[in-house]
């Protein structure tokens, strides 16, 4: 069985981004992260199947420090789909 990924673009408001975030890396499936303002990419984080737990809090206090600065953006997802 051999992966590929599929993305998934949400908009949110800087206050909302954290706990966005909790909700998508507690899923598991994310290989990576992208957070953009407008067109701009501001932060992007490759995520490691398998290594998720223990870079959530690097991650999420990283995506935090932003928050406070990010008024109207959007979380890009790449998700791993199974292949059957």
């Amino acid at each position: 069985m051999s992966e590929r990924s599929t993305w998934e673009t949400i908009k949110v408001e800087g206050g909302q981004l954290v706990d966005k975030l909790k909700g998508v890396l507690h899923e598991g499936n994310v290989r990576r992260i992208v957070v953009r303002q407008g067109e701009r990419t501001v932060a992007e984080f490759p995520l490691t199947v398998g290594v998720v737990g223990a870079v959530i809090s690097p991650v999420l206090a990283a995506i935090g420090a932003l928050a406070a600065l990010l008024t109207d953006c959007s979380i890009e997802i790449e998700r791993e789909v199974p292949r059957y």
